[in-house]
């Protein structure tokens, strides 16, 4: 299915060890050009913990004045990790995303086990390549003379 999530989705799921400090996650993301990591227990499996953001930086670390070298990824992880069927439509993902206001969905099989995630650039990229520009301006531009016509304030 074009609209589905597996075809647009990273197969690709970084890693860190929730016992890792928040400065190796962060090298970890600098290096493959990142913006998340999936928190796993390396020595109780690869079972998902929890996911590391951009976003958790800046509101666990930087905002408290914490130094990455002190904080435990484990500490700073976001919990749980939203989730979606990789046979979801990408409407879904993108209302899930919206709902459970996260930028990141764990993509997962039937049994559970992480197949691949997606985020905010994956998205880009699929609105991008099926997005009709013309069309949207069109009904930006009815919608703005709609409400001319009606008389509301812009």
């Amino acid at each position: 299915m074009e609209n589905a999530v597996q075809a647009i989705m990273s197969a690709k799921i970084e890693t860190v060890d929730a016992s890792d400090t928040a400065l190796t996650a962060a090298k970890k993301m600098r290096d493959a050009r990142i913006s998340s990591l999936i928190v796993v227990d390396k020595k109780n499996g690869e079972k998902p913990l929890g996911i590391v953001t951009e976003r958790d930086f800046v509101h666990r670390i930087c905002a408290q004045g914490a130094s990455s070298k002190d904080v435990k990824v484990g500490q700073m992880m976001s919990t749980p990790i939203a989730t979606i069927d990789p046979r979801s439509s990408v409407e879904v993902a993108a209302d899930l995303m919206l709902s459970n206001k996260v930028r990141h969905l764990l993509v997962v099989d039937n049994d559970g086990k992480p197949i691949g995630i997606l985020g905010p650039s994956d998205l880009y990229k699929f609105l991008q390549a099926n997005i009709n520009l013309d069309e949207v301006k069109a009904r930006i531009l009815k919608a703005v003379m709609d409400e001319e016509e009606m008389g509301e304030p812009r």
